[in-house]
């Protein structure tokens, strides 16, 4: 059964039916890959300051799979849902919305709710589609571009000429940093775990790429830099790489952590941190209030998106899986085969 949004979606008159009840990849209970399944759910309205997007892909990303496994809640008020970022097409909007109309395209940051066929968004959340970009393909951008200008670029400071590395080069987040780091003048080194994703990073634009199962990448990077080290050092890793990351991190060189994959806990000598002046710092995005994520989308929609034109960004997409597939999706990712980001297409 469909419905007028006329009479139901605040308000708003708009030129199409949308449907009472819509697809969505529920979490049945924590667990493996295989508690993920196909639902009916009620459309959720869009409130005020809100809009309703019909979605065209949504990323995955590996905090969904954390979420799967029930050691990342949603944030409260999030939707159930996972999904933190989608591409598609404003369906409705909420009281208050007039930055965006119904029928604009749109890629999105959200705090959940992108696996299904329709998500409500923070209008302030929504990015137009960057320059050649499709529609389905700009699903893999807002997280991944999102996470990397806030830590790289405002966190981490990184300026022109400066060297930054990047821990998990070909995740969907590593891909996104080198481009951006090279984009912006930036000296870019990486790490990943084999060859094949050496070359691709390298393909990014990474100027030495690390196979860290074969290779240390402190005495890496070290040789890389003539002993000065990184200035910027980018990281998912958390406790296991912790004093390797100081070791190969530059006088006043900052470390950015954004996961804790190799743990929560690790030691590290102060007395170098105090004597190099270095800064350890990070952030997580998903539990950030609107406005703030607001001003990162606005920040890349000024700065970054202008640069995909040219094409030395582009989005970097390893495989697109149907709605119903997103237990094939989870365990690629849980896999680390990828590079890139993985789909999903109601």
């Amino acid at each position: 059964m469909r419905r007028s949004c006329a009479a139901s979606l605040s308000g708003y008159l708009i030129d199409m039916s949308i449907p009472e009840m819509m697809k969505a990849v529920e979490i049945g209970a924590p667990g493996p890959a295989e508690v993920l399944r196909l639902a009916d759910r009620p459309l959720p309205s869009p409130g005020a300051g809100e809009v309703l997007v019909s979605v065209a892909a949504a990323g995955v990303n590996r905090a969904d799979v954390m979420q799967r496994q029930g050691s990342y809640p949603p944030p409260p008020g999030a939707s159930d849902i996972p999904g933190l970022e989608l591409s598609g097409t404003v369906a409705a909007l909420g009281a208050g919305v007039d930055s965006l109309a119904v029928g604009d395209e749109v890629c999105a940051l959200v705090a959940g709710g992108g696996y299904a066929e329709y998500c409500l968004v923070p209008a302030p959340q929504c990015l137009p589609l960057p320059p050649g970009v499709t529609l389905r393909d700009a699903a893999a951008l807002p997280e991944a571009y999102c996470t990397v200008w806030t830590n790289v670029f405002e966190r981490g400071r990184l300026v022109p000429g400066e060297t930054l590395l990047v821990h998990g080069g070909s995740s969907g987040v590593g891909t996104a940093a080198i481009q951006l780091a090279r984009a912006f003048g930036a000296r870019v080194l990486a790490t990943a775990g084999s060859p094949a994703k050496c070359g691709a990073c390298a393909a990014l634009g990474a100027e030495l790429a690390v196979n860290y199962r074969e290779q240390d990448f402190v005495t890496a990077v070290l040789e890389a830099t003539g002993g000065r080290g990184a200035d910027v050092i980018l990281d998912l890793v958390g406790g296991a790489y912790l004093q390797r990351n100081l070791d190969c991190l530059a006088v006043e060189g900052r470390l950015v952590l954004i996961a804790v994959m190799g743990g929560v806990r690790g030691e590290l000598n102060l007395a170098r941190l105090m004597s190099r002046r270095q800064t350890l710092t990070g952030s997580t995005l998903r539990s950030r209030p609107v406005a703030a994520k607001a001003a990162i989308c606005d920040a890349l929609r000024a700065r970054v998106w202008p640069r995909f034109a040219d094409g030395g960004l582009r989005p970097v997409v390893h495989a697109v899986y149907p709605l119903a597939g997103a237990a094939a999706a989870h365990r690629v990712m849980e896999s680390s085969a990828h590079v890139g980001k993985l789909l999903l297409e109601p």
